[in-house]
């Protein structure tokens, strides 16, 4: 289901009750298109998230502690002078429309009460947050801006009057009676399927609400009046809820939708069903939105190292005709006799190979002395390169499977863990440090927590340079430590020397989940006793080895990843 009118009703419902009086605390702008505003109501801290996002458009309460960024965009700045210390006095949906309004009471510098209001448009791509200056109605500020040139019936920017977007004059079906829901349905087409009809007359009605409603008339046999209130009665005594039609396709709704077919699980609140809803999907999007500089730099330094190792392979195939050098080094010297300065080439018994002849290139400026001795420092150059190269070759791969570890890292992240994968890179010399001047410190990220069934604490790394600080300084030598087989990864470490089966099993789910196979099945995991592991020297953040290790073949499982969670 798409944030509809229908869905925008209910949680502004649910708005109002757990915000209500609330007063605004702190306003931040962790991402390009979110706000986030912290409100204290009935004596609890609250963060609503409004997110004018052109996919995820939405507004809910959260529980997610998102990064405040070290510089606040100008929007943000507007609103934290305005709203901070700003009382709610109301918040209403306009009509049965995707537009949520705030109405905020504050002072200004000179004590005199001011009235504002926060309007939230959730429409698609063109999503927007407005502040707006309730008596004169003119816009202070707004997220999005869009001047004159480029939208002339609606300019958004500061200084402008505020006007509605455009929109059809459809009904509000919640504010109409059985008879004059039964005159509208009255002109409905035969033509079209009812739930066609229906978004064509109503207001807000998104499809899946349309297919519901038409569903009461079709299976339970009530008109198109009767069905709106009996849809009308589910919405009052809301149970949101979330269709899994299939494992690619979700579905949330105020109330369990009859039509929509799949299991369903119920939440104690909507702002708790979005969460469930949107957890991977916002957050793979804030990821990206945040990290893509980062995974440039790591796609561009692991395309110049596959080059440097074709670069380096094809070395190593000279360095296979070494020997061919030294032969031929050996034979113009036995028979340094039989040549002399000017020879283009000589053909000569190869002693190496049952006498057969052999012709050799000469360079005809040198003598046979030196042309021999060419050939000797062309196999001494290629014998002291294979060395080298072998060792580039190596330094190279550990290079690549660093990388690859940053990048699924960046990928498990939580968006306000990134800054310390970018302290990290810039440590490893993949990204340029920081002007050392007077500068606020971000607060490093303590590794994920997780209690097991029988209460045991696992703690698992959220980058790699935590990574070797879990492993090699915080876990007792007898704690267990756990990571996929080969696979790039998080380390994993139980708070116990005699773990449970069940402890095991859950640390090794919990491996796999922050893994790159997080989307696989039967992925190997090792776990062995910390004294066992050691950490090469000048090897890479989060590289160690071990021997003694058991493995274990689990499946990553979300639902575990969450009951588990303990911070």
């Amino acid at each position: 289901m798409s944030f509809d009118g229908v869905f925008t009703r209910a949680m502004v419902k649910e708005l109002n009750r757990d915000l209500e009086n609330g007063r605004i605390s702190k306003v931040y702008q962790p991402f390009q298109h979110e706000i986030i505003l912290t409100i204290r109501a009935n004596r609890k801290n609250k963060r609503v998230l409004l997110s004018a996002h052109p996919s995820y458009a939405r507004i809910q309460v959260i529980n997610d502690n998102l990064s405040n960024p070290d510089s606040a965009p100008n929007f943000c700045m507007v609103l934290r002078k305005n709203l901070e210390g700003a009382y709610i006095e109301d918040i209403k949906q306009l009509g049965n429309d995707r537009i949520i309004i705030f109405s905020f009471r504050n002072f200004d510098e000179l004590g005199d009460q001011r009235q504002m209001e926060l309007i939230i448009e959730l429409m698609g791509r063109h999503s927007n947050i407005f502040l707006i200056d309730k008596q004169t109605r003119m816009i202070i500020d707004c997220l999005k801006h869009v001047p004159f040139y480029q939208n002339s019936f609606r300019p958004l920017h500061p200084g402008v009057a505020y006007q509605l977007p455009p929109h059809q004059d459809k009904a509000n079906p919640f504010e109409m009676e059985k008879e004059e829901l039964a005159s509208v349905a009255a002109t409905f087409s035969d033509e079209l399927p009812l739930f066609k009809s229906l978004q064509g007359a109503f207001q807000g009605l998104g499809s899946d609400s349309a297919m519901e409603i038409s569903y009461y008339t079709e299976q339970d046999g009530l008109s198109a009046a009767d069905a709106i209130l009996a849809f009308k009665q589910q919405l009052d005594t809301a149970i949101p809820t979330l269709t899994e039609e299939s494992a690619k396709k979700q579905h949330f709704t105020p109330f369990p939708f009859r039509s929509l077919p799949g299991e369903k699980r119920h939440y104690d609140s909507l702002s708790e069903l979005l969460d469930a809803y949107y957890d991977e999907k916002a957050s793979r999007d804030r990821i990206n939105q945040v990290a893509s500089e980062l995974l440039h730099v790591v796609n561009t330094e692991r395309k110049k190292n596959q080059l440097k190792l074709k670069k380096l392979d094809q070395t190593l195939l000279e360095t296979e005709k070494a020997d061919v050098y030294r032969i031929k080094g050996e034979i113009l010297t036995a028979y340094l006799h039989q040549m002399k300065k000017g020879d283009m080439e000589v053909t000569l018994n190869n002693f190496y190979d049952d006498e057969n002849p052999i012709t050799i290139a000469l360079n005809p400026a040198l003598t046979p002395s030196q042309n021999a001795q060419k050939y000797f420092s062309k196999y001494q150059k290629l014998t002291t390169a294979v060395a080298y190269v072998n060792e580039q070759v190596e330094h190279t791969h550990a290079e690549n499977e660093y990388l690859e570890s940053i990048e699924t890292l960046i990928q498990l992240s939580d968006p306000q863990d990134l800054e310390d994968i970018k302290d990290e890179l810039r440590e490893s010399g993949y990204l340029k440090k920081k002007y050392k001047g007077k500068q606020k410190k971000h607060k490093t990220s303590k590794p994920h927590k997780f209690l097991s069934s029988d209460g045991t604490t696992i703690l698992i790394g959220k980058n790699n340079v935590q990574n070797d600080q879990l492993t090699l300084k915080t876990a007792k030598k007898s704690d267990i430590w756990l990571h996929t087989k080969n696979i790039p990864g998080s380390h994993v470490i139980i708070e116990s020397n005699h773990p449970s089966e069940e402890t095991l099993f859950e640390a090794a789910t919990l491996a796999a989940y922050y893994s790159k196979f997080q989307n696989s099945s039967n992925v190997p995991v090792d776990y062995v006793v910390v004294k066992n592991i050691r950490k090469p020297n000048g090897a890479k953040p989060g590289f160690v080895i071990y021997e003694g290790q058991k493995t274990l073949y689990v499946t990553p499982d979300k639902e575990l990843v969450r009951t588990l969670k303990a911070d």
